[in-house]
């Protein structure tokens, strides 16, 4: 039986029925409002904003007044979106799930946001994250379990999307924060290549790293929303023109990287792989993270350098507000010389094209691991281990997490498919037979 909380839409399906006008936008927003108000005390997955309705009522009045013919809408027009609460909107405060006061972190709304206006969407409101989108966690709850974490930082943008509050919602990643909520989750979470889509008006953690991403459903929709926000998107056919050219070689690093998965996840992924080899396709082991803790050591410098110095200003004036655990990363990072920091992005630079050399070298077109080391753990005083997305994530390369199967308890899995740097286009396009194989299993 369906659980209640757990009601994922089509964003591609309630898209095309807006346009159509089947539905319309304000219908859509109450709709929208009710949901909230039965189902967000159970996960808190947006912020609490007084007026909701009403802002979004007068949004909705003036979509349909701009865009009476229906063959001149645009792509999301009245869908609406989470967006997550280190990003900045118009007329909605920014708190970065903080007790900073009022106003401090504002600034001007970011080019994401942007975007998504000029596709027609409409910001449904913020979503909770974890502080600053580092570690200490948010009130949000998983709508599988809810005595479970659904993951971070991007917690709440994940949970609206599985509990079908919103169709799509934006996230950030710095490590893992789209990547593991989306599986704790049980959606398809997206994080294209560093930079493909511009960070200007985030809130930033970690510069090197910070990457916007996406929830979703399914993939059609993580598709439609990449083709909106990524810089110069090169429009494809999907998974017809991929298969022309064969299916994908399929990756599995091999190393003490995987070991970091608990048993009983490793072993689901392992059913995984036996099952994409059972629909013809080639998976291939293939050494390539052997100095695995000495890339967490570069990353972890990087990381708490630029946190550090990126809250410089903010924690001089407001450090009493800052949560222990958020206190404890920004004061490692206060500890990291600059050229300890320097010496890493150099190192990253020679992994990158070890990486890219070994890559070719194997032939791969597709790296798969597990996209956490397992099921959401129980409670919310953590938001669970990122280290499975670490590597890519340290490389900026793009990457997408399918659900695939549960735990024994029945709390859901990923499975994490990595692209190419700069090949978000085809890296969705494949995945999608993945998809396929894996709904069909």
């Amino acid at each position: 039986m369906e659980q209640p909380l757990v009601r994922p839409r089509s964003l591609s399906r309630e898209a095309a029925e807006l346009r159509s006008g089947s539905r319309g936008p304000s219908d859509h927003v109450d709709r929208f409002c009710g949901l909230v108000e039965r189902v967000d005390p159970l996960i808190h997955a947006f912020v609490p904003e007084p007026g909701r309705h009403d802002r979004l009522s007068a949004g909705a009045r003036a979509l349909s007044a701009r865009y009476p013919d229906r063959a001149g809408r645009p792509p999301l027009y009245g869908v609406l979106v989470g967006i997550k609460d280190v990003v900045h909107v118009d007329g909605l405060p920014t708190h970065g799930g903080s007790a900073l006061p009022p106003g401090v972190l504002a600034g001007p709304q970011a080019v994401v946001v942007d975007r998504l206006l000029a596709a027609g969407a409409l910001v449904a409101g913020k979503t909770v994250t974890a502080e600053f989108a580092a570690s200490a966690p948010g009130p949000t709850r998983n709508p599988h379990h809810p005595g479970h974490t659904p993951g971070g930082s991007s917690s709440g943008s994940a949970a609206a999307v599985a509990a079908g509050l919103v169709p799509l919602a934006v996230g950030t990643q710095t490590v893992g924060s789209v990547i593991r909520p989306a599986a704790y989750c049980g959606v398809v979470g997206f994080r294209p290549t560093y930079g493909r889509i511009p960070t200007a008006g985030v809130l930033p953690n970690a510069p090197s790293f910070d990457t916007l991403g996406v929830f979703t459903a399914d993939l059609a929709g993580a598709a439609l929303a990449a083709a909106l926000l990524c810089d110069d998107w090169r429009a494809r056919e999907g998974w017809a023109g991929e298969e022309r050219a064969g299916a994908p070689v399929l990756g599995v690093p091999g190393g003490s990287y995987l070991e970091r998965a608990e048993p009983a996840a490793l072993r689901a992924f392992e059913a995984t792989l036996a099952r994409l080899e059972r629909a013809g396709l080639t998976v291939r082991r293939v050494p390539l993270f052997p100095d695995f803790a000495e890339i967490t050591r570069q990353l972890q410098t990087i990381n708490r350098f630029e946190l550090a110095r990126s809250h410089a200003d903010w924690f001089a004036r407001f450090g009493g507000l800052y949560r222990p655990e958020t206190v404890a990363s920004i004061r490692v990072g206060q500890g990291v010389a600059a050229e300890d920091r320097a010496a890493a992005l150099q190192a990253r630079e020679r992994l990158r094209e070890r990486v890219a050399g070994a890559t070719a070298a194997a032939g791969v077109d597709l790296w798969l691991a597990p996209s956490a080391t397992g099921g959401a753990p129980e409670g919310l005083h953590t938001t669970g281990d990122a280290v499975m997305s670490l590597p890519w994530s340290h490389l900026g390369l793009p990457a997408v997490s399918l659900p695939a199967g549960r735990t024994a308890d029945g709390l859901p899995l990923g499975l994490q498919v990595v692209g190419a740097a700069g090949g978000d286009e085809a890296l969705l396009g494949r995945a999608a037979l993945l998809e396929r194989v894996l709904a069909e299993s």
